[in-house]
């Protein structure tokens, strides 16, 4: 996939707990993509575009219920303050348990945007006129609910960060990794050869680069077929891997 054309990635999180954020996103492969400026993150506080003196950010929802709803002034302010900071709109993305479910597929398609807004909603939820209005895209994590949107929000960047050329040392860390071609990893082994018994494999050890490429499409094929059958549906599969995996499926039936 062609690359966006610019050389830093701008991700914008809109949320009331912006020091959480930072610390995590300051961390290991992020952090460091973060100082060699490939990265460029900002946490903004919703809270500080508030119009009134508690800087109270929710209210109660019309028709009654539960919970507390996050008002949609304080985080349209917020959003089109990110917008003059930019000199133009950037793409903005609600975490929303409501939202498609993330994938490999549309954190490759998101990696090739040069920036990314994205809103953290808290309580049950924020005024549905500010989704309406400027929201482009909903997406979750998962098919659960959490108390807030920042650990989305830090998924959905790390995830997407690691597909930004220089974030990883080399693009093969990410293209042969569970989900980038709808198959799961290989096994991964380390020092020592030999585990309270159990041996590395003898082809990782054989120096023979072609024999362990091939055991490792052979067991990426199997895992696949073994945890995530559904996910061979979509895989670039040959005609001779496609028969291999057809012949384990009918000796597991047997």
């Amino acid at each position: 996939m062609p690359w966006r054309g610019c050389l830093t990635m701008r991700f914008d999180l809109l949320t009331l707990f912006p020091i959480a954020c930072e610390a995590m996103l300051s961390e290991s492969i992020i952090g460091r993509a973060r100082e060699r400026g490939i990265l460029d993150i900002h946490c903004h506080q919703i809270r500080d575009y508030t119009e009134n003196k508690q800087k109270q950010v929710d209210d109660y929802p019309y028709g009654g219920g539960m919970g507390m709803v996050m008002n949609a002034q304080p985080i349209a302010d917020c959003y089109r303050a990110v917008c003059d900071e930019l000199g133009h709109r950037p793409h903005l993305i609600y975490l929303s348990p409501q939202g498609a479910v993330l994938t490999q597929k549309r954190a490759q398609e998101l990696a090739q945007l040069p920036e990314i807004c994205l809103l953290c909603g808290h309580y049950e939820g924020v005024d549905e006129r500010v989704l309406d209005a400027l929201v482009d895209e909903q997406i979750s994590i998962g098919d659960y609910v959490l108390t807030g949107g920042e650990l989305p929000a830090m998924v959905l960047v790390d995830c997407v960060s690691r597909m930004v050329p220089g974030v990883l040392s080399d693009e093969i860390c990410f293209t042969e990794e569970s989900h980038f071609s709808s198959l799961l990893e290989y096994p991964q082994y380390t020092r020592p050869a030999v585990w309270e018994g159990r041996e590395v494999p003898e082809v990782l050890l054989s120096g023979h680069h072609a024999n362990i490429a091939a055991w490792r499409r052979e067991q990426s094929l199997l895992r696949t077929l073994r945890h995530r059958p559904d996910m061979l549906e979509h895989a670039d599969l040959t005609d001779k891997e496609r028969a291999f995996l057809e012949e384990r499926r009918e000796k597991s039936v047997d």
